[in-house]
């Protein structure tokens, strides 16, 4: 690990913090243990972590022995991040703080956070395909009040159930336009609230059908089935 100061504590949790405490150790934990193993995919999922500070984090992880980078055999000089048994260990103890975090951080404080990076990333990979596998489905999210660069974004699933996050316009037929504000959405995200019962805030022009399953298509949060215990 990186040279710090240290608890000076031979006790395990002391020890465990020095490890996994620095800052975006635990959100970058959070990515691999979703399933992210490429840099970029990474990078994704904290967008307001510096590509130079990533990739530190990620060596004192492998220096750890909680992560080990291994190339992509298709894919000539591309390599990939995995989960040690000692990362794989870990598992129980992000989802615990997630949880945690869901049941008892005030929903007020969580939806200052607003991120629409984040957000469409993260509804990309909960996403639920199989109400849409028919054909290809193309969800055009609208976020009127964010400047133009992150106003637009596309979800693209195939009838394979890939699923994939555009920022430009993909060139597909839109089955769905979603027109809200970032709040609510990240507020449905987090199971605080419901689809239906935010209709007067959001706007759905297009397929009826895709438009009356949302919530069931809907990529919620993993924690959002844990109800909030703080008012």
């Amino acid at each position: 690990m990186t040279q710090q100061a240290g608890y000076k504590q031979f006790c395990p949790v002391a020890m465990a913090a020095e490890v996994l405490c620095p800052r975006w150790t635990m959100v970058l934990m959070r990515e691999l243990i979703a399933g992210s193993t490429r840099f970029n995919d990474l990078r994704r999922g904290v967008p307001k972590m510096s590509p130079t500070l990533l990739s530190q984090r990620l060596k004192d992880l492998e220096i750890a022995g909680i992560v080990e980078k291994k190339p992509v055999r298709t894919e000539k000089g591309v390599f990939a991040y995995h989960l040690t048994d000692a990362g794989e260990d870990l598992r129980p103890v992000i989802e615990a703080m997630g949880f945690w975090g869901q049941k008892w951080v005030e929903s007020r404080l969580s939806l200052r956070n607003l991120d629409p990076s984040l957000l469409m990333w993260d509804m990309r990979r909960n996403l639920n395909p199989s109400p849409l596998l028919n054909e290809r489905t193309v969800i055009q999210f609208l976020y009127p009040e964010l400047p133009a660069s992150k106003r637009h974004w596309w979800l693209v699933i195939e009838p394979h159930g890939e699923v994939d996050l555009c920022w430009a316009d993909p060139g597909f037929d839109v089955d769905l336009y979603a027109t809200t504000d970032l709040r609510t959405m990240t507020a449905i995200w987090m199971g605080v609230t419901t689809v239906s019962a935010e209709r007067e805030k959001i706007e759905l022009v297009g397929d009826a059908t895709v438009a009356n399953t949302m919530q069931t298509w809907l990529g919620l949060s993993p924690f959002a089935i844990e109800k909030k215990r703080v008012a």
